[in-house]
């Protein structure tokens, strides 16, 4: 376990000396300002979540390298957790096809490294998981979510309930995979909005569930064109 990672969770236990408190707060503005910089002239981005553990021979591996060949040809970079699995992958469809590849990599005790195909003056690596969130979160004009495990699900409905609240402007959110996907919606719909009532019927279309690379790209593009909305740059 590295000092960040040690930092972060003697921070989360409770209440320490101001000192402490203040030396944190400092670290964590030196990372925001980092992020800032890097990512400031990246230009419009579409962000790539999914597994860090799928292999390259696996279907998810190369629909996901498939997905973000699609999105490049759009002229959006593709941002990914910078990671193996899913998130190489991402970076790898970018990359074979000419598009700007970035990847926020993270300090973790266990699975991450960062991989080959992120452009090394477009790689950042964050020792905070919510500063790396933000970011993803800032520069991103759309998700695509690819299965994957908890942190994958984090990032999703972390984007789902800053849209339903209005903390952040609508984009386009993409679920890649019915057979993964599907039991989660249905539960949505069925428990969540039917059941129970704990969300609206029109919350269920603040994301797209698809099973191709060509209908994933195509709901950005036609999210863009319906909406009349310009990235964010």
């Amino acid at each position: 376990m590295n000092k960040f990672v040690r930092e972060e969770v003697s921070f989360l236990k409770g209440a320490r000396t101001r000192w402490r408190e203040l030396k944190y707060v400092l670290g964590v503005i030196y990372q925001f300002y980092k992020g800032f910089r890097k990512l400031h002239f990246v230009g419009p981005c579409v962000t790539v979540f999914g597994s860090a553990r799928f292999k390259e021979d696996h279907p998810y591996y190369e629909m996901a390298r498939k997905v973000s060949a699609e999105i490049s040809k759009l002229g959006f970079a593709i941002m990914t957790g910078g990671g193996p699995g899913i998130m190489e992958a991402g970076n790898k469809g970018a990359h074979l096809n000419g598009g700007k590849s970035v990847g926020l990599n993270i300090d973790l005790p266990f699975e991450q490294f960062h991989n080959k195909y992120i452009e090394p003056s477009r790689l950042l690596t964050f020792d905070y998981f919510f500063v790396r969130k933000v970011m993803f979160m800032k520069y991103s004009q759309g998700f695509i979510v690819l299965p994957g495990g908890m942190g994958t699900m984090d990032e999703l409905f972390e984007a789902l309930t800053l849209i339903q609240t209005g903390k952040i402007a609508r984009f386009p959110i993409v679920l890649v995979g019915t057979s993964y996907w599907g039991g989660l919606v249905e539960w949505l719909k069925n428990t969540m909005l039917e059941k129970e009532h704990n969300i609206h019927a029109e919350d269920l279309n603040l994301f797209r569930l698809v099973d191709t690379a060509e209908e994933a790209a195509e709901h950005i593009f036609r999210f863009y064109d319906k909406y009349v909305l310009k990235p964010n740059f």
